[in-house]
């Protein structure tokens, strides 16, 4: 540095320039045409990294090696043309900023010696780092508040206070199908959600005077959406205010609530329904709490018990039975409730309920329990059957002058019977030996029919016989038509079952046959043995009914068969059988066996 220049720059630190260095708030250097550093104030030293000593002397290249190719090119050009350089932007690294970018505002002022001989450099810096952070920190938090405001369902919009449209989030744009530059500027209720019912945008006006006065509004409206088609939204206007209390904006919100509505809507459809069916229901309903409190009743439970349906709901439930009986039904609700379970109809079952009038009707009642989340309520459905009972009644009465009837009916025909069994026995007794033995057998088959009838009155049924008993009795009576000529003959009746069921239509087919059978074999299975056995075994499934009788005797010839021999047991066995809807199998092996078959009554076979 020659000494003119040294005279230059020490007359520049001098007085002003001293009093401009002081400055806090600009980072101040002088440089020399070497671009060495000759000053430099604490503020810029900071900016830089190094300390002021280590700046001193030394060039910027060796200060600032990062950001020397950005400042050097335009130092160069203030020394060669004596021009300043003002308010440059500078951006790169300073050592003071290791692995990140600075920002900084520079002006380059040339130094001139009395030759006007560019001497050296003032260089004044601003730095902006912190303001460029706080700028790039407000730009990232408002593209982050609007790419959140864009991403929610919620439809948003910023409005002055006298309702002109400044900002909106992309929903209500999307659903509408414009772009924010269509709407943004116009009055809000002009834009297109509103203008399709003068009524909606008048409604928009008169809530956007009342929040610019400070209150929120808020109600659900129907707005135009994409094809002219409508949604229904949940809108809300909200004022924002500044720190003395003004008015700055509005806040536009709404969502979108159509689905909302819609099962709204459905529910208080079915509410309707509900209701009607309920009100509708012949029979009575009523639901009660743990209280025993009627909290809900149909028009049928005033009705029947006589009082208006607001007067229900002033009652409990033991308001609606007898008076000798509610505290008993007071308790048993109560063990109920603890732990409640369906009940049905309590058919045959007498349980009374009370009119407003203190009348008492019989009725029928189930319990339905209820869960909610305020508690278990029950539902009670009650039925009036008086008119059934009035009903029950009669036919008892009408069924028991019919058993009445059945029962003297079966017992004439049980004694006509016998009648005719006695005319046929007296007659029998005047005839010679072989037409005594055709009287004979036919009284057994009148004494078989009327053991049916006998029974049928004894039994006390009317439908249906016990085969069991039925057999053994029949037997014994075959035993002792016969006493005397069959004594070492045995008879055996046997079940597995407690009971073989025949229906009317079955049992005399059955009894007939049945004497045929026994009757055959005592006559006939013997005639060349001193003694034998006659064995019945009975048999009933869900689907078939067996009989098997069977003898030990000499067996039946091979050239008789049922049907086609001239004996009139063995004539009638098949159509017997027959009527039986059956199946008749005989075999001829040590004795003669003979194994009948048939559809169980009530069955599908």
């Amino acid at each position: 540095m020659t000494t003119a220049t040294e005279a230059s720059l020490n007359e520049l630190k001098a007085g002003a320039f001293d009093a401009l260095m002081a400055r806090h708030e600009l980072g101040i250097a002088v440089l020399d045409d070497q671009l060495r550093y000759q000053s430099i104030n604490p503020l810029l030293a900071r900016f830089n990294g190094p300390s002021v000593e280590e700046h001193i002397g030394r060039s910027v290249w060796e200060v600032l090696p990062k950001l020397a190719p950005l400042v050097v090119p335009e130092l160069e050009r203030v020394i060669s043309t004596g021009k300043g350089i003002h308010d440059l932007r500078i951006t790169g690294e300073t050592p003071s900023l290791e692995g990140r970018d600075g920002y900084w505002e520079a002006s380059y002022l040339p130094i001139f010696n009395d030759s006007r001989r560019v001497v050296g450099i003032l260089a004044i810096a601003v730095n902006r780092t912190l303001e460029h952070e706080l700028e790039r920190t407000k730009e990232e938090s408002h593209q982050l508040v609007r790419r959140i405001l864009d991403n929610l369902f919620t439809f948003v919009a910023i409005l002055s206070p006298d309702g002109i449209l400044l900002d909106a989030n992309r929903s209500p744009l999307e659903a509408a199908g414009v772009q924010l530059n269509d709407v943004i500027g116009k009055r809000y209720w002009d834009c297109i959600w509103w203008n399709y019912s003068p009524e909606t945008q008048k409604q928009l006006r008169d809530a956007i005077v009342v929040a610019g006065a400070g209150k929120v509004v808020r109600y659900d409206v129907p707005i135009r959406t994409v094809g002219d088609t409508r949604i229904t939204i949940d809108f809300m206007l909200s004022p924002l205010f500044d720190d003395d209390g003004n008015v700055t904006h509005l806040v536009a919100s709404a969502n979108d609530i159509s689905d909302r509505k819609t099962r709204e809507t459905e529910l208080m459809y079915s509410e309707e329904r509900f209701r009607r069916v309920f009100d509708s229901t012949a029979d009575g309903l009523i639901m009660i709490d743990e209280a025993g409190r009627i909290m809900l009743a149909n028009k049928s439970v005033a009705r029947m018990f006589g009082y208006s349906p607001a007067e229900v709901f002033d009652l409990t439930v033991e308001d609606l039975v007898p008076v000798h009986i509610r505290e008993r039904h007071r308790r048993d609700r109560v063990r109920y409730q603890v732990h409640p379970e369906p009940r049905a109809m309590a058919a045959m079952r007498e349980l009374f309920a009370r009119r407003k009038d203190g009348s008492e009707f019989p009725v029928e009642i189930a319990l339905t329990p209820l869960q909610f989340p305020e508690g278990t309520r029950i539902l009670a459905t009650v039925v009036d059957i008086s008119i059934q009972k009035n009903i029950q009644s009669t036919l008892i009465k009408a069924l028991k002058e019919k058993t009445a009837l059945l029962n003297e009916v079966h017992h004439r025909v049980k004694n006509n019977l016998q009648v005719v069994s006695s005319l046929l026995s007296l007659q029998a007794r005047s005839l010679p030996g072989d037409l005594a033995d055709y009287f004979n057998e036919s009284q057994d088959r009148v004494k078989a029919m009327a053991l049916m009838h006998q029974q049928l009155y004894e039994q006390k049924t009317y439908e249906s016989i016990d085969a069991v008993q039925y057999s053994r009795e029949l037997m014994g009576l075959i035993q002792r038509s016969h006493l005397g000529r069959f004594k070492a003959i045995q008879t055996q009746v046997e079940c597995e079952e407690t009971e073989v069921i025949l229906s009317m239509d079955q049992a005399l087919p059955f009894g007939l046959l049945f004497n045929e059978l026994i009757t055959n074999a005592m006559k006939h299975a013997f005639d060349q043995k001193e003694a034998g056995v006659i064995r019945v075994v009975l048999g009933q499934s869900d689907t078939e009914t067996s009989v098997i009788v069977e003898d030990d005797g000499c067996g039946i010839p091979l050239d008789m068969e049922l049907g086609k021999c001239r004996s009139l047991g063995f004539q009638l066995i098949p159509g017997l059988v027959e009527q039986l809807e059956g199946q008749i199998e005989l075999v001829r092996d040590q004795g003669s066996k003979f194994i009948i078959t048939f559809k169980t009554e009530g069955s599908e076979l």
